[in-house]
């Protein structure tokens, strides 16, 4: 199973040579990750990770839902469940599942990841198999009891220099707090994701909203809540926070004035929100949140398109984030003129655009972004982070936004152990399109370099101002 050196890299002997050079001023630069889902408790406790399936197979989405459409029950893949339903608790079993199913991922990016993963971090370069799957478990499951497998262990021999959690308006941020008081120097930072008390569909907004006014001693008003936010946003970005996160279902924005947006406040508060009114709300607090990035500095961030939770009964049974979530087709021209309108001339600001559509990026996002001083793109995330979709992306993004409208590579990742895989790939993927933009005598090879450690490091530290 040994990693081939050249993955990735054009096939035409030129452009491969090329390539290489380019990558090997890369591979080894520092790691930012300024938009992930890792747990923060793993590194303010710096405890063991407790099993192979645990730190593989359970956390994965990417994992849970292919399994899953062939027909693997998630109560068997150790999902914890909210509604008393019984599910596998021995790792060694979720693992076997995991093993009998591999050659599902023929083909995939999970693939890539997964075997970059053994290989580098445990010295394993045999591809999982029933066979070898219990020998592979102990041989993995040995190493985490060791003090070098620990979070921050692992997160200095990854070469992270920084990375982001994605945390609730409300939460109390203690993981945070705690890394903090220990002295590790281990730069985790939060990322404001007010989705909670923004999304009135959601059940539990009302009590979410309640919530966040209690917090911070805020009437129910229109003001009181936005004060509300700007307290809390104060007090993500004084435990190092340096964005904020944004999960619509569209890129919908709104700028009503002061009296209508009371007037919609109050309706959404008092009881079940219409759907008309639920999305004016959400296009109206992007707008108000792309404000507030302007007055504290914050880089916002807006991942519109995805029908969350489109499984419901898998909903009820596990909640959110076990891979129900769907891409929806999504527009951005007039979606984003309320906003734009308002603040897209700054060029303080920086609002970066994500897109599970990737039909939008030349329709759309790239003459936005080659446009508007505010925008920069996204790299392509969840369902489009994979080889394929980032070559498609550099293609279609590059002729109209170029490479400096765009803030390099983060990896929107669950899975600890995945982080410089998918950096990795990026990073693999960029020189090759940059080689063959030097082959075909369009770049020299000196600013393909430049530009390749740009993509790679720079482009992500100045957006998101780390």
């Amino acid at each position: 199973m040994a990693l081939h050196p050249d993955r990735l890299l054009p096939i035409e002997p030129d452009a491969r040579t090329i390539a290489r050079r380019l990558y090997g001023q890369v591979a080894g630069l520092p790691i930012l990750s300024p938009h992930g889902h890792t747990d923060p408790r793993w590194y303010a406790e710096d405890a063991p990770f407790p099993d192979p399936a645990t730190l593989f197979v359970k956390p994965d989405h990417y994992i849970t839902r292919m399994l899953y459409s062939q027909g693997v029950r998630l109560e068997a893949l150790g999902i914890s469940s909210r509604d008393g339903t019984a599910v596998e608790t021995d790792g060694r079993k979720i693992w076997r599942l995991f093993a009998q199913h591999w050659y599902l991922f023929r083909g995939t990016p999970s693939r890539l990841w997964f075997e970059h993963s053994l290989e580098s971090g445990f010295g394993i370069t045999e591809r999982l198999a029933p066979d070898n799957a219990d020998r592979l478990y102990d041989e993995i499951a040995a190493a985490l009891e060791r003090p070098e497998f620990r979070p921050r262990a692992l997160y200095d021999r990854f070469n992270i220099e920084a990375i982001s959690t994605t945390d609730s308006a409300t939460d109390a941020l203690d993981a945070h707090q705690a890394i903090r008081a220990s002295g590790w120097k281990g730069r985790v930072l939060p990322a404001y994701r007010p989705d909670a008390v923004v999304d009135a569909d959601r059940a539990d907004f009302r009590t979410e909203v309640r919530r966040l006014l209690d917090l911070t001693g805020q009437p129910a008003t229109w003001d009181g809540y936005l004060t509300a936010h700007r307290e809390r946003r104060a007090f993500f970005k004084s435990l190092g926070a340096t964005s904020t996160d944004h999960g619509h279902p569209t890129a919908r924005t709104a700028d009503l004035d002061r009296a209508e947006a009371q007037a919609l406040f109050t309706r959404l508060l008092a009881g079940p929100a219409a759907p008309e009114d639920a999305e004016l709300f959400r296009a109206q607090m992007l707008t108000e949140m792309a404000r507030m990035s302007l007055e504290d500095g914050l880089t916002m961030q807006i991942h519109p398109g995805s029908y969350r939770n489109h499984n419901p009964a898998l909903f009820t049974r596990f909640g959110p984030d076990v891979g129900a979530d769907i891409p929806r087709q999504t527009s951005y021209v007039e979606a984003l003129k309320p906003l734009l309108d308002a603040v897209g001339n700054e060029p303080d600001l920086t609002i970066v655009l994500f897109t599970l559509d990737e039909t939008a990026f030349s329709r759309e996002l790239a003459p936005l972004a080659g446009h508007y001083p505010v925008l920069r793109l996204g790299p392509p995330w969840w369902f489009l982070d994979s080889p394929e979709g980032m070559r498609r992306f550099r293609e279609l993004a590059t002729e109209t936004a170029g490479f400096y409208n765009t803030v390099g590579f983060n990896d929107d990742t669950r899975a600890y152990l995945s982080i410089p895989a998918r950096h990795d790939m990026a990073r693999r993927v960029d020189c090759a399109c940059l080689a063959r933009l030097v082959a075909d005598h369009r770049l020299d090879e000196e600013e393909a370099a430049e530009t390749a450690v740009d993509l790679a490091y720079n482009l992500a530290k100045r957006a998101y101002k780390l």
